[in-house]
């Protein structure tokens, strides 16, 4: 019974955009953010997980979906909380992505049994994304596209690869095949208080968890994020490309005022299926062996002056799969602001 119920939060967001203006509460702004990730930055390789592209929006808190909310299981706001003022505050939130997955070797256009598949990813997202005051962040998120050539990810490369006169990938012919994704993602992050130190700087904790379950992605994951800065609250960090650690598009606006903050975490995946390792769910593909256990760790910086705030992450990617030519290394670059 329980994925039924998750199925409906997803599909309550297509709803919420058109609601009128007199449902809504009082922070009245669109938040959007533009993502790129890609091996190039601070990695210098054409390789594995190569490239993402990411656009999302949210919308601002909506009175009868907090409501609702508020009556589920995993977004219930918790007593111990209501005497901060924070509050419950539900948002819906519609993204459209795309990942690109290659072997290490691009150059060559036979299939190389040992490497991992070439393949793309192309998506739409229809979420709900929840906070308590400045103290919980919860998200859910279905998505629902394309695996295969109908992702285009291989016109996309060609035609970045071809601009910037950089090797031409020539194994497109073996990519896994087209297949229809549908993937569900939870995540929950609790802050563990603001910490100050001196001139104004703080630090904070926020450990996570988050699941998934799909064609595409099936995994549970646990870790953490250290952040030391100025401008902490209402931030749990800038967005991701999954799979990731979690953050969020949402931050509060600051009238022509400068916050910052550095921050580093960590995150430990159980990988029960990957798709662009394991191969089509229903017909035979290039595949490899995979690895249960994955670990992401990150060290970014974000950067908000009045309604913008710029963030660039630097991620370490243990091996994914058995026979990897060593560890990944891969930048993303997250540029969100207030509509």
């Amino acid at each position: 019974m329980i994925l039924p119920r998750w199925l409906t939060c997803p599909a309550a967001a297509l709803l919420l955009l058109g609601l009128p203006a007199s449902l809504r509460a009082a922070d009245p702004d669109l938040v959007c953010s533009v993502q790129f990730e890609n091996d190039f930055f601070g990695g210098g390789t054409d390789r594995h997980f190569t490239h993402g592209t990411k656009l999302s929006c949210l919308t601002s808190p909506i009175a009868w979906i907090t409501e609702a909310a508020d009556k589920l299981p995993w977004f219930s706001y918790e007593d111990a909380d209501r005497e901060d003022g924070g509050g419950l505050a539900a948002r819906a939130s519609v993204s459209v992505g795309q990942n690109i997955y290659t072997p290490e070797d691009i150059e060559t256009s036979s299939l190389i049994a040992e490497d991992r598949p070439y393949a793309g990813w192309l998506y739409l997202g229809f979420g709900l994304v929840a906070n308590q005051g400045a103290n919980r962040y919860d998200n859910i998120e279905l998505n629902i596209g394309l695996v295969g050539p109908l992702s285009f990810a291989e016109e996309v490369q060609d035609g970045w690869h071809s601009l910037f006169d950089l090797p031409e990938p020539r194994g497109w012919d073996n990519q896994l095949g087209n297949e229809l994704g549908v993937n569900l993602y939870y995540e929950q992050a609790h802050r563990l208080g603001i910490k100050h130190l001196n001139r104004g700087i703080d630090y904070d904790v926020i450990p996570h968890f988050g699941c998934s379950l799909g064609n595409v992605f099936t995994s549970f994951s646990l870790g953490a994020t250290l952040r030391l800065g100025i401008g902490l609250e209402d931030d749990f960090g800038p967005p991701r490309i999954r799979p990731s650690l979690p953050g969020s598009i949402y931050f509060r606006e600051a009238k022509d005022t400068w916050k910052w903050y550095v921050f580093t975490g960590f995150e430990g995946r159980a990988v029960f299926h990957n798709i662009f390792l394991d191969g089509n769910t229903f017909t035979d593909s290039p595949k490899v062996v995979k690895e249960f256990l994955v670990g992401d760790f990150q060290i970014g910086i974000a950067l908000q002056f009045d309604r913008y705030r710029l963030s660039y992450i630097q991620i370490f990617r243990s091996d994914e799969y058995e026979g990897q030519s060593g560890a990944d290394r891969f930048g993303s670059l997250n540029f969100s602001f207030h509509f």
